[in-house]
């Protein structure tokens, strides 16, 4: 099976001359457009790519769909004999396109992103640092699925492809946190719209972090107490503390290393009590370093994957947790792994 880019072999008029406009106006209730015939059809039979070289014959495709009503481009493939797509092989392909979808969007957040803090590279750095463990797991498990090749399992790649969907989601919503931050001004009152429990904070957690700790063979857990786990709470930057903490701790954590997240709420009568916990395998940290950690002036180290950093993670991390009122410990010896624990009130 093969695809040709009509498009280029056209020019001005491509969309005019492909299969693929049929594809793009196809209703919300089709899930895909299928011609087993070219040649037998009106609308083709006199196309070149029908005609002469490659003297095609069959064709699916499916919308890429950008929002409701309205899809960007086809995904689409083409082949010179008649095939018969199963049913799982075509939800491969609406896979596929979500994930193509995803991908355009993640790149338009970016671009947003930077269009926005242009004026500081310190913040552009910053946005960078939170969105790139996950983006590096996302392609980690695209590497996977090409390294392995023909020996992949259908079932497999399709559990791999809504993985990356997910992680990609996960993304796009920490790269629209980001953007609705003020970093010269703290927000006295976050909208009931970004409010979390700690029940949806371990799902976005896990789908965010998850890609880059199979890519690494890491054993991710994120959990929490089943007590006050519906009681919501302000977002307030918690995805960027945990998420800088979980990127971390999987970036010094070698090869079949584990990472655990604990979460609980306890509610009390003026304020509610968020306690975190992020706890590794790793290579632990010495003394001098968590002391300057503590003090926001750590240095980016190499990680066991020989990951780099732009130097200001941890920092960042201490930063934003004095900026919630909350506390920082750190357990840790060289070695033996690494504990951060984090408190932080919420006030009613």
């Amino acid at each position: 099976m093969e695809c040709v880019f009509i498009w280029d072999r056209f020019g001005a008029n491509a969309r005019e001359d492909s299969v693929c406009q049929y594809t793009i106006a196809v209703p919300d209730d089709v899930q895909g457009f299928e011609i087993k015939n070219l040649a037998s059809d009106e609308r083709f039979k006199d196309k070149f790519y029908v005609k002469s070289d490659p003297n095609l014959t069959y064709y699916f495709g499916v919308p890429l769909k950008i929002s409701d009503h309205i899809n960007l481009g086809a995904l689409c493939v083409l082949d010179k004999e008649y095939q018969e797509i199963t049913p799982e092989k075509k939800e491969m392909l609406e896979l596929i396109a979500g994930e193509v979808v995803n991908r355009i969007r993640i790149h338009f957040a970016i671009s947003q992103l930077q269009s926005k803090i242009s004026e500081s590279n310190q913040v552009k750095n910053k946005v960078a640092h939170d969105i790139r463990g996950p983006i590096g797991g996302i392609i980690g498990l695209a590497e996977i699925i090409q390294m392995q090749g023909d020996s992949n399992k259908l079932g497999e790649v399709l559990d791999f492809i809504k993985l990356i969907q997910r992680s990609g989601k996960s993304v796009l919503e920490l790269a629209d946190e980001i953007l609705s931050q003020d970093y010269g001004k703290e927000k006295k009152k976050l909208p009931s719209a970004q409010e979390l429990t700690l029940e949806t904070l371990k799902a976005k957690l896990s789908d965010m972090y998850a890609p880059q700790a199979i890519s690494k063979s890491i054993k991710l857990e994120v959990t929490y107490k089943d007590e006050n786990a519906d009681i919501p709470f302000p977002k307030n930057k918690l995805m960027q503390i945990l998420g800088n903490l979980i990127s971390n701790a999987l970036k010094f954590t070698p090869l079949g290393g584990k990472v655990n997240v604990t979460m609980e709420m306890e509610v009390l009568d003026l304020e509610k009590i968020l306690r975190f916990e992020v706890a590794d395998t790793g290579t632990g940290i010495s003394k001098e370093k968590i002391t300057e950690i503590l003090e926001g002036r750590a240095e980016s180290t190499q990680g066991t994957g020989n990951e780099t950093g732009f130097g200001f993670g941890l920092n960042l991390v201490t930063h934003l947790i004095q900026s919630l009122k909350g506390k920082l410990h750190i357990e840790s010896k060289p070695g033996e792994g690494s504990k951060f624990k984090i408190t932080i009130p919420i006030k009613e």
